[in-house]
């Protein structure tokens, strides 16, 4: 019979420290000498991350009452409009949001200085009712002065995204880089071997409830990311071949790092968030272990034409090959380049393991687990109904 583990027994090992964790590319070596029976017998935790632009981002924030108090409806924090329609003194910043009058300025801006201690400029304004009869704010607040703020993220850490080029002669200025004309170059954007969704792509550990590294903090995976898609065409390892499930995330944004998130500006197209993202994956069983040894030679990529509306498949391609500096796009080669940071995925994979290892992080299993059967509906624009 196959060896079976626990979350208890694999935690309980974590707390004597004596549990084995790898990083997902160390164990992807490993499994080229070792069977998957060999490595549910060997290693406990394998620990997976990525680090790159993940603009469906935000967080909530509780600035506390003024006396007298005041109901917030229109909602500014270093210029950058934030949405005041859920609570008195509470609001939402979007990661994507702009300052009106510098476009180059948005809410990751605010969020990684709010991370990192410094003041922001809170601007509120509202009509005054009997119980909130205050009609404007205008002061500074941070971290330490506001009551919550939680990083809550709708969808991060998409499963394998596909890869951008443009076939146009012009240059198309995207949330994936600039595409040069007639496919000279090619973006990507996902960590690989390293990527969570891609070494569990049957979301068997990585469930609602799940405990994370989340922007250099304890996280968790709150629900399904928006554009949740279980549709697509798997490879023979699982993998789906381009962008499928997403992770909707949670954490306190008073315990993270600004050394894992990071404000960004697109030539042309806007304000972006760089999130760093990790998920230990228990080693359960054979076919885990099994999933967490996929090499980077083994995810196929699409490759889609951003310079067309409908943005078609022209080609595919493997992560490996994209690491390589080219791939062959309509009889040519476009130089590739990754949008998203490999090395900080190494880094936080590291980190997120001596973690483990030093008995600082136990593993939660799921309360619920991520939805299957799962499609995209696309927005049909009608016109004024009569």
């Amino acid at each position: 019979m196959s060896r079976r583990k626990s979350y208890e027994e694999i935690n309980e090992k974590i707390r004597m420290g004596e549990a084995v964790v790898l990083t997902a590319e160390e164990v992807a070596k490993m499994a080229s000498e070792s069977s998957p029976a060999e490595i549910v017998e060997k290693v406990d935790v394998v620990t997976t991350a990525t680090f790159g632009p993940m603009c469906s981002s935000g967080a909530f924030i509780n600035f506390g009452h003024t006396d007298p108090p005041i109901r917030m409806e229109e909602v500014t924090l270093n210029g950058v409009p934030a949405y005041g329609g859920v609570a008195a003194v509470d609001a939402y910043i979007g990661a994507t949001a702009e300052n009106p009058e510098n476009s180059e300025y948005g809410g990751a801006h605010v969020i990684e200085e709010l991370i990192k201690g410094e003041d922001v400029h809170l601007i509120a304004k509202a009509k005054g009712t009997d119980c909130y009869p205050r009609r404007e704010v205008d002061t500074w607040i941070n971290k330490d002065s506001i009551n919550e703020a939680f990083l809550f993220n709708p969808r991060n850490a998409y499963q394998n995204y596909p890869v951008a080029t443009n076939s146009t002669e012009q240059n198309k200025y995207t949330y994936m880089g600039i595409l040069l004309p007639r496919h000279r170059n090619a973006t990507f954007c996902t960590s690989g071997a390293l990527s969570p969704l891609i070494n569990d792509p049957q979301m068997r550990t990585i469930g609602i409830g799940t405990s994370i590294f989340l922007c250099g903090a304890r996280g968790y995976v709150a629900w399904n990311g928006t554009q949740f898609n279980t549709s697509k065409p798997l490879n023979e390892r699982g993998i789906p071949l381009s962008n499928a499930a997403t992770l909707a995330v949670i954490g306190d944004l008073k315990s993270m790092s600004p050394d894992f998130i990071k404000a960004a500006v697109f030539e042309k197209y806007g304000v972006s968030i760089f999130i760093g993202l990790g998920v230990p994956i228990p080693i359960l069983d054979e076919d885990i272990a099994y999933r967490v040894s996929v090499d980077h030679s083994e995810i196929g990529m699409t490759i889609f034409d951003y310079g067309k509306p409908v943005h078609p498949q022209v080609a595919t391609t493997t992560y490996q090959e994209l690491l390589s500096g080219t791939v062959e796009i309509a009889g040519r080669k476009a130089r590739t380049a990754p949008i998203s940071s490999l090395p900080k995925a190494r880094e936080i994979a590291e980190l997120l393991k001596s973690w483990i290892s030093r008995g600082e992080f136990e593993l939660t299993a799921p309360v619920a687990p991520l939805p299957s059967g799962t499609k995209l509906n696309g927005l049909e624009i009608r016109g004024k109904r009569s």
